[in-house]
């Protein structure tokens, strides 16, 4: 299948990207900032809390989405997506609050720290914390005590791996479900060693010579993209994971990582469901997420949770 011609429509109005110049977080920021559409104009829902949740790594802001009144919940953290750099809990808004609708989960959005200002691994320490102190907090957050499920898309499906694997070696069980959209699993970056990364080089919004500059922040801090806490692809045991949901995009460079790393799931005996959305490009949830067609991955997730 050909790009979607909304995301064909749009990407023929970007200007072409500079690889050659390094991002600069501020500017992006501020033009993500922009781009966020007033209360008014968002999905409406039972109710919308912003909070704080204590960890060891300090408190750290999140947003709680109740999609119905209930007596009970289960739960879903989510980790926005963002390169580790950018990304906020109002620029994912409207991911929380269609998740929260379409899986009938309480949604907890974790506003963790962002590379540069907080190195590697601040914002994962932030992103376990959370998942443990939701658990913690289940009567204040309503939860039935059903599922607790941990999701993120591109980098925010990078912690969704790392977290569930800190939680299996810490002993922390408590993890129901993990979905990953089009995640970032491996910042090792050789543009040979996943086939997509040369196929969906170009053209595409995300492209691969801007994978480095946009994940160097992350990777400045000393992280070491061998570790599989900064790459989750690179963990050998995948074992005792818990069940998996991986959404990918047809022309996304990061396309075959995550297919790979449901292949290896598998194998690794974790029930596991890859699904590959045609027509799509990196992001296509958080940008074009309107679209019938893409706008299903949140219903599959529901499905994925719920069944």
């Amino acid at each position: 299948m050909t790009l979607h011609p909304e995301i064909a429509k749009l990407l023929a109005t970007l200007p072409k990207p500079d690889h050659g110049t390094r991002p600069d977080p501020e500017t992006m920021r501020a033009a993500e900032a922009e781009q966020v559409p007033p209360p008014e104009d968002r999905l409406p829902l039972h109710d919308v809390t912003d909070t704080t949740a204590a960890t060891p790594s300090g408190h750290v802001p999140v947003r709680i989405y109740t999609p119905v009144e209930a007596e009970g919940y289960d739960l879903l953290v989510y980790f926005h997506a963002g390169a580790f750099f950018l990304g906020s809990l109002d620029t994912h808004d409207h991911v929380a609050r269609s998740l929260a609708k379409e899986t009938g989960h309480k949604v907890v959005s974790v506003g963790y720290r962002l590379a540069p200002e907080s190195p590697c691994p601040a914002g994962l320490r932030d992103c376990y914390g959370v998942v443990r102190w939701a658990a913690e907090h289940g009567d204040e957050l309503d939860w039935d005590g059903g599922n607790l499920a941990v999701a993120g898309d591109s980098s925010g499906g990078n912690f969704v791996a790392a977290v569930t694997a800190m939680a299996r070696d810490d002993g922390f069980d408590r993890i129901t479900h993990q979905v990953l959209f089009y995640p970032s699993l491996d910042l090792d970056f050789d543009v040979d060693r996943y086939a997509s990364l040369r196929e969906n080089a170009e053209g595409y919004g995300l492209e691969t010579a801007g994978l480095q500059p946009f994940n160097s922040f992350y990777l400045d801090s000393g992280a070491d993209p061998a570790d599989p806490l900064v790459s989750p692809i690179k963990r050998t045991d995948l074992s005792g994971l818990p069940p998996a949901l991986i959404i990918t995009a047809q022309y996304d460079p990061m396309r075959d990582e995550g297919e790979l790393y449901g292949q290896r799931l598998s194998e690794a005996g974790v029930d596991t469901t890859v699904t590959r959305y045609a027509g799509a490009n990196h992001g296509f949830l958080a940008n074009f997420g309107w679209i019938p067609e893409f706008s299903r991955a949140f219903t599959e997730t529901g499905e994925f949770l719920n069944r």
